[in-house]
């Protein structure tokens, strides 16, 4: 059914010449920071097994999908590097495989991934399988032994490899950066051709083009002083890099890897185009457009492929932490909190339990502003229920004796 998914898988030559893959890609710097700063992002987020319970709602702790999600993976993977590892394989090759792992009673304790050149999805009979390749056999998994997440895909199972969509992008930045490599290590400068008057010997021209390649080839020869004899001349040839715009060509590279993975330029370290002005609204995209729609497709597929049917209807459901993102700024952070706590949404010890400290006494309270009220109660004067409730009741009114506040005691008249 997917034979014709096999080519995002195999190597290809990009017009430049430069033969990009999944591997390769990544010895390009603007490739290689895009999918290292999504991957890490996603699995830096605290990501929790909730359970909704009437109105509450509170992390499954003692769920074995807690653990295998949220600390440890495997015995040789914590759960964020699974994860991270996972996001980069749907980043790189459209889909990320993991093979599942269960205990004699059925419940997830593992999960290990599966690099996604060696797999490949099959329907057969109806049923989604996998065929992985191991070694020189090929073993075929079921569905529930398989996390499989997909990119974008327009057949709705397997994602489309960005690497290979971009392959004559990525090529063309490649072939900038080996040009310029070659360009100063082994470009002969001051890039110019010789003639002389007379015809010169074999050995006599051989002589003078190793005496010009030892005085002038390379990086740290390319300004020598060329003294030249017999009434030769030189005369300039070639076009220079800054003439054929290829410090503009390489620049413009950043922002169109940018676009392939849906980043703003400033992530990948371009910062042409940014200021104070406008890098906070761009760091919100960031997040609204690249991170979260990554992350509501991750949430999806584990309680798709994670949760039973029975722990679905239980309130059982996975939610990315976004305020993990607040963790490396205490301003942004102690800002959040405060608008949190004086609207009445947390209180004290949920506040303090975000930030790993001990709960304190009375700090269950939710509080909110004294002077708020509601809709059909604005403009209407506030009546006192009861008089006695206290202590002191001061009364703004005209000088009585010479002073223009008057305390009244609980239940005097005046």
């Amino acid at each position: 059914m997917w034979d014709s998914a096999l080519w995002r898988f195999a190597g290809q030559e990009s017009q430049s010449g430069e033969d990009i893959t999944e591997e390769t890609a990544l010895t390009y710097s603007a490739v290689f920071n895009a999918i290292s700063l999504i991957s890490r992002t996603i699995a830096s987020l605290p990501l929790h097994l909730m359970q909704r319970k009437g109105k509450d709602t509170n992390p499954a702790t003692t769920h074995n999908l807690y653990r295998v999600m949220h600390s440890v993976s495997n015995p040789y993977m914590t759960a964020m590097v699974l994860r991270e590892v996972m996001m980069a394989h749907v980043l790189a090759w459209g889909n990320s495989y993991s093979e599942i792992v269960r205990n004699g009673a059925g419940r997830i304790i593992q999960l290990w991934p599966i690099t996604p050149n060696r797999v490949q999805p099959q329907m057969v009979d109806g049923e989604l399988v996998y065929e992985i390749k191991v070694g020189s056999e090929t073993k075929v998994m079921s569905r529930d032994k398989i996390l499989h997440i997909a990119g974008l895909g327009f057949d709705g199972f397997v994602g489309y490899s960005v690497i290979s969509m971009a392959r004559n992008s990525i090529g063309l930045g490649k072939a900038m950066e080996s040009f310029g490599s070659l360009y100063f290590g082994q470009g002969t400068h001051p890039g110019a051709v010789v003639s002389h008057p007379s015809k010169l010997s074999a050995a006599a021209h051989k002589n003078l083009s190793d005496s010009l390649v030892t005085a002038h080839s390379g990086l740290g020869k390319a300004h020598r002083l060329m003294l030249l004899e017999e009434g030769m001349k030189i005369e300039k040839l070639g076009i220079p890099p800054n003439d054929s715009q290829f410090i503009e060509g390489r620049q413009f590279q950043i922002p169109e890897i940018a676009r392939w993975f849906n980043l703003p330029p400033h992530k990948l370290k371009d910062l042409t185009k940014s200021s104070f002005n406008n890098i906070e609204s761009e760091q919100i995209s960031y997040v609204t457009d690249s991170l979260l729609p990554w992350s509501v497709c991750l949430e999806q597929n584990y309680e798709m492929q994670l949760l039973t049917e029975q722990e679905y209807k239980a309130g059982f459901y996975f939610k990315h932490v976004f305020e993990g993102l607040l963790r490396g700024n205490s301003k942004d952070r102690a800002e959040f909190y405060s608008k949190m706590w004086n609207i009445g949404a947390m209180t004290i010890n949920e506040i303090r339990g975000k930030e790993d400290l001990n709960p304190v006494e009375g700090g269950d309270t939710h509080l909110v502003p004294l002077n708020m009220t509601t809709l059909d109660q604005a403009g209407k004067p506030q009546e006192i229920q009861n008089v006695n409730d206290i202590n002191n009741l001061i009364i703004e009114s005209a000088p009585l004796n010479g002073d223009s506040r008057t305390t009244v005691a609980p239940g005097e008249v005046l």
